[in-house]
């Protein structure tokens, strides 16, 4: 028998919900033994209801391509065991660790399925196979006596492990919820004990279930029924008129999953505009309840935090911070920043081992619209690449009206001769972030990051040329159809040009 019962469990949670208290102070009034357990409780009730409560009678068999497609999303997505767990419906985090520990140490191949037990060596005597048949049929026997109702008992018993008359009454309106369900919606004629009568119909009207014509049987009335079942008749009839209802909100609906097919990552900010240019008038917490109520939440990846190591003391090729965090900017082509990231993938070697191998990105990004002007990608962080996107950026940005400003960071990249001479031809200012300070080139910072969250994260790329692509195919998207708060809720160049046309 499970330590913890289903009903115990929808209590914590339940209170846990409702606000009674925290993880600790819930720890010790229901007695728990740690608050992890009760953080795990919470977690499987907000992804799978109460099914996510539910314990296990029999052990789960997953399949090879199963086990690697989790191990191979904890290693892309950057999650924790926990999230993991929840993201595919495991139960038990633990699994996922002893999967990616056999992964790492033998490749692939370690989850191809293999016959359990060893390869019979002689055949059963007569005597033995008699034996376990007269075994086998005697327990059937026994089963076989059980009566219905006992049946039906242990059935509830060792389902719900009820502790108290309210557990009991519990699991009983469980049980008899579908019928709940069914009456509600309905299906009076078989649930209710209505049927036609022999000796003539009653006419009657009825505002609230809808019926002109019904006759009662004479076994059993709605009274009786209700009574029986302990469910008051106000909140049948409540709910009777509920179901007819059209939904307010299916419009609503309809329209997001629309805009959704455009753009898939939209939350409720970026829907809010596009909603109301549409003629739909929504606050933007009815729009919240809405998504959570549908399911329509964006799933959002976001990657571990650590600790940020930096070299000690000046070194290198230094340009003074001219930027300072003035990243607003009047005018296009006047302050331009740019930075280095890398992403990775996993490609199948000869021998059918699973390597990651990298790909960088080197992005520049006009401050006036966030629009990315030039961008070079290559599969090592290489001279090449960085100032190739210098020498794209240096020639878009010509037209500019006053003197140009490239920020970045203190990389080897922007340190090197042929970088700071580029600039220097070209009379253009070179601005760096002071060190180990990501905030003095936080635009960039937040390229990158909705870049990843948006496309990378939970994603798995199996070749160079497929991540290429991706990115590519977002920059362009993020330059034309992806619309920002700061722009007036237009993509960066359709700002560009409504601005600079006047």
């Amino acid at each position: 028998m499970a330590k913890y019962s289903l009903i115990f469990k929808l209590k914590v949670v339940t209170a846990y919900l409702n606000g009674e208290g925290g993880y600790e102070y819930l720890t010790k009034k229901y007695g728990v033994k740690t608050t992890s357990q009760i953080r795990r409780w919470i977690s499987a009730f907000k992804e799978f209801g109460k099914d996510g409560l539910c314990r296990k009678r029999h052990n789960t068999r997953y399949t090879s391509e199963f086990k690697l497609a989790v191990v191979e999303s904890y290693l892309t997505s950057e999650l924790s065991y926990r999230q993991i767990a929840l993201q595919y419906g495991l139960n038990n985090p633990s699994l996922i660790a002893r999967w990616k520990s056999d992964f790492m140490k033998y490749g692939a191949n370690t989850f191809v399925e293999r016959p359990k037990g060893r390869i019979p060596t002689m055949s059963r005597t007569d005597e033995k196979a008699k034996i376990s048949t007269h075994t086998k049929s005697r327990n059937q026997k026994k089963k076989k006596e059980l009566t219905p109702n006992q049946q039906l008992a242990r059935a509830i018993l060792d389902q719900y492990q009820p502790k108290s008359v309210e557990d009991m009454q519990d699991a009983l309106k469980d049980i008899f919820g579908p019928m709940f369900e069914a009456m509600l919606q309905g299906e009076m004629n078989s649930h209710l004990g209505y049927s036609n009568n022999e000796r003539g119909e009653k006419e009657t009207v009825n505002r609230r279930n809808g019926y002109t014509k019904k006759t009662l049987k004479r076994e059993f009335k709605l009274t009786e029924i209700l009574a029986a079942l302990c469910f008051p008749k106000a909140t049948y009839m409540y709910w009777q008129q509920r179901f007819d209802r059209v939904d307010p909100d299916l419009q609503i609906r309809i329209a997001i999953e629309d805009i959704r097919k455009d753009h898939p990552n939209y939350g409720y900010r970026r829907l809010l505009p596009l909603l109301q240019s549409r003629g739909i008038v929504v606050n933007k917490k009815r729009l919240q309840r809405i998504m959570q109520k549908f399911n329509l939440q964006v799933i959002a990846f976001s990657r571990k935090s650590r600790k940020y190591n930096s070299y000690k003391g000046v070194k290198g090729r230094i340009a003074p911070n001219r930027i300072k965090r003035r990243f607003h900017c009047n005018q296009p082509h006047q302050k331009i920043t740019t930075d280095t990231t890398e992403f990775k993938y996993y490609e199948l070697d000869a021998n059918g081992a699973l390597k990651v191998r990298k790909l960088y990105l080197d992005p520049f990004m006009d401050l006036y619209n966030l629009e990315i002007i030039s961008f070079s990608i290559s599969p090592t962080p290489s001279a090449e690449s960085i100032l190739s996107a210098q020498q794209q950026a240096i020639e878009k940005t010509a037209d500019a009206k006053y003197r140009r400003t490239f920020h970045s960071d203190r990389g080897w990249g922007y340190q090197m001769k042929a970088y700071q001479h580029n600039l220097k031809v070209h009379n253009i200012f070179q601005s760096m972030s002071r060190r180990g300070n990501c905030l003095d080139n936080s635009p960039m910072e937040n390229f990158f990051a909705i870049l990843k969250q948006e496309l990378y994260y939970g994603n798995t790329f199996h070749s160079y040329d497929e991540l290429k692509t991706a990115i590519e195919n977002y920059i362009m998207y993020y330059n034309t159809k992806r619309i920002k708060e700061r722009l007036n809720w237009l993509s960066p160049i359709d700002y560009r040009l409504a601005t600079t046309a006047a």
